[in-house]
């Protein structure tokens, strides 16, 4: 084996990694749930914020985003759901920007097509050459892409999804905040149903306290 395979089986290794531990801290109210305090404002005026702490290399992110998902089509006109796509170190911050480039070109119908890339087809796709050279089979125009993907617009998402990464004290990925009161995850409830229970519990509760 060469060296170059060594190095990039370290690095997969790394990103499939980022996901395991997925437990945030926080002071701790029922083995289900953090609580957040102070709790934090909504970053969509007039809506009660759900955010969806993710990244795309995460097993568990691929496992439970049907689930997300499916959720997400029940939560009533003043809640929106936010995916937060987290990049705990460089080496995957080029993926996080996908996700927000996807955003920006309104292609987020291509969010799971990542996944299936990624966990289903093995593919290896961590660099902005391998992102864009993927995105460009998927039928958008590359140098769009690549513009937008180098765009101030796409950096400063970034910039403020690490700062509520810094802000929840997220350290696993999937973890999901609700009503910037309450964290869950599936480290906390044991599986992936029952984190998208409690997190519907904890929205029950923003919402009967009016706010």
């Amino acid at each position: 084996m060469s060296l170059k395979q060594v190095f990039h089986r370290i690095v997969v290794a790394a990103f499939l990694g980022a996901g395991l531990a997925f437990a945030p801290l926080g002071h701790a109210q029922s083995p289900a749930y953090v609580t957040i305090d102070p709790a934090q404002p909504s970053d969509t005026k007039g809506k009660i914020g759900v955010l969806e702490f993710f990244a795309y290399t995460c097993p568990h992110c691929y496992a439970m985003e049907p689930l997300t998902a499916k959720w997400a089509e029940t939560l009533p006109e003043n809640v929106v759901l936010k995916r937060v796509p987290v990049a705990f170190n460089a080496g995957m911050a080029d993926l996080q920007k996908l996700y927000f480039s996807l955003e920006v070109l309104d292609r987020l119908d291509l969010h799971k097509e990542v996944f299936y890339t990624l966990h289903r087809d093995r593919k290896r796709m961590y660099d902005f050459k391998a992102i864009a050279n993927w995105i460009e089979e998927k039928g958008v125009d590359r140098k769009q892409f690549e513009s937008v993907f180098q765009s101030f617009g796409v950096n400063n998402k970034a910039a403020r999804a690490n700062a509520l990464v810094d802000t929840y004290n997220i350290e696993g990925t999937p973890s999901v905040a609700i009503g910037g009161r309450y964290v869950t995850s599936p480290s906390m409830t044991g599986t992936y149903e029952g984190t998208i229970t409690e997190a519907q519990r904890r929205l029950d509760a923003v919402l009967a306290q009016g706010n």
